[in-house]
């Protein structure tokens, strides 16, 4: 039975090799087939780069809405960065890690900010007509705070430049009297700029910018409140002791008044003050000809000489 089992099987084999050709044994498969079912598969998985379907008319702010780090495939621009090879150009945007590593300002077009400003124009207020001078800027507001922001291309955001704050105050606007504005003068030293008559105080050492702000205001408050103080041993200061020569605290005032009781005759108020501009020019600036000479003749014209 099994001899006949066998020998039908053959003649059923030997039929059908006539009809159809033997398989040829591949021990490696040929890859088109594959390849192209594959790349049909990759086609759908991956899509095209962004700059090649965006148009020229789109809506950038859409694109880019808020800040975020440098993407090649979103920016249609031929960006380049880096240090070049010799005989070559600087890399191009396509993984350049120069471009994401450093903040940018793609977010902030001028159509961007013309509509943000459009957006936030109805929560502003008009600028006050009180203030359209510069003389009432001054006047409500005295006070001017000076800051500084940098930008740079480094591992680290902070720069210790950007701590250093300043703020300006006029000494006019302090409102002290004779005595408070002699003795700021004697605690701020060379911070005061006599010909603009400004008080500049500028703080750098705290980390943060707000903490300088601070310090800065304190001092301010300090060096206001201790002006306005009289200690006792200041009323022992003498006409040499004062930051500056005035000439209604001075001897050469006395001695003119009692001119004046001695002649029996009033002095006219032009000769008195060209005197006195006399006397205050050779003690508050450098002895010249020139301020000699006017001391000379205000001297003159006081004797009728």
């Amino acid at each position: 039975m099994r001899f006949l089992l066998n020998l039908s099987t053959c003649k059923m084999l030997l039929q059908g090799s006539s009809e159809e050709k033997f398989k040829v044994l591949e021990l490696v498969k040929k890859k088109s087939a594959a390849k192209k079912k594959f790349g049909r598969t990759l086609e759908k998985f991956f899509k095209q780069p962004r700059i090649q379907v965006q148009s020229v008319t789109q809506d950038w702010g859409s694109v880019w809405p808020g800040p975020r780090s440098f993407h090649p495939a979103s920016v249609p621009l031929p960006i380049r960065m880096g240090y070049p090879k010799k005989n070559e150009p600087s890399p191009d945007k396509w993984g350049n890690a120069e471009l994401m590593k450093i903040p940018n300002f793609l977010h902030l077009t001028p159509p961007v900010i013309e509509r943000q400003c459009k957006a936030i124009k109805k929560f502003c207020t008009p600028w006050p007509k009180e203030l359209e001078s510069e003389e009432a800027q001054n006047f409500f507001y005295p006070l001017v705070v000076k800051t500084s922001s940098y930008l740079q291309s480094s591992p680290s955001l902070r720069d210790a430049r950007a701590r250093s704050v300043s703020i300006t105050v006029s000494l006019d606007s302090l409102k002290l009297d004779w005595h408070g504005c002699d003795k700021l003068l004697r605690l701020v030293g060379e911070r005061f700029d006599p010909i603009t008559r400004l008080l500049t105080i500028t703080a750098d050492r705290c980390p943060l910018s707000q903490q300088n702000l601070d310090y800065c205001v304190y001092l301010l408050t300090v060096i206001y409140n201790e002006s306005k103080k009289t200690e006792p041993w200041e009323h022992e200061k003498g006409e040499f002791d004062y930051e500056y020569f005035d000439f209604d605290r001075s001897k050469s005032k006395e001695t003119v008044e009692k001119l004046q009781e001695f002649t029996g005759e009033i002095l006219p108020e032009e000769k008195i003050e060209s005197y006195s501009n006399a006397v205050v020019a050779i003690h508050n600036e450098d002895e010249n000809e020139e301020t000699l000479e006017n001391y000379k003749n205000a001297v003159l014209k006081i004797l009728k000489l």
